[in-house]
């Protein structure tokens, strides 16, 4: 090797190392114990009533530097919690839920996109009762931070989206009791 090759290999090999490592995208694990997908309608007028689901699962994979990301949760929909048990039942049968059918729901985001350095909005694919709908959710907070105890990078977000629950064949008693229902879902999940 000349010595003009030898000086331009060192140098390439300096400035590779010199450069920031590419940030790879990470994953994170939603932590069931922390994320409660919740949900709110009006009862005929008079309120509004709010309810939540216990068993959550899923990945959120996040690219700080690339500004991209991925969503994939799955909610257990027997795990609904209107805080009555006879009505936890009432609302899991077929003109409902239907979880006898339809144990899970499903988001599998399409696209999450960025307001800076924070996802601002998250488009994807709702799955409830067999029926699949393109939602966005809207992210109304997101932090990113070392858990103080388990000592591993965690996410926090919450975010929202309105669906018309007739299009997902669980209309009854519309318009009634509200067929806009709002979705918020409140997330803790870990790094994997």
């Amino acid at each position: 090797m000349n010595r003009i090759a030898r000086l331009t290999a060192a140098l390439l090999v300096s400035a590779a190392a010199a450069s920031p490592a590419l940030a790879a995208p990470q994953t994170y694990v939603v932590d069931g114990t922390h994320t409660f997908p919740s949900f709110s309608y009006s009862h005929f007028g008079l309120s509004t009533q709010l309810s939540k689901f216990d068993k959550t699962t899923g990945t959120v994979t996040l690219d700080k530097e690339a500004k991209t990301g991925a969503v994939d949760i799955t909610i257990d929909m027997k795990s609904v919690n209107t805080g009555y048990e006879t009505f936890d039942g009432h609302i899991q049968g077929e003109d409902f839920l239907d979880t006898a059918k339809y144990p899970t729901a499903t988001f599998k985001s399409t696209k999450v996109s960025f307001d800076g350095d924070k996802p601002a909005t998250i488009d994807g694919e709702l799955t409830i009762k067999g029926v699949t709908k393109p939602v966005t959710l809207k992210v109304s907070h997101f932090t990113t931070m070392p858990h103080p105890m388990l000592k591993k990078d965690t996410i926090g977000a919450n975010a929202s989206t309105v669906i018309k629950r007739s299009e997902f064949n669980a209309g009854k008693f519309a318009p009634h009791v509200g067929d806009d229902v709002t979705i918020t879902v409140s997330l803790e999940a870990i790094q994997n």
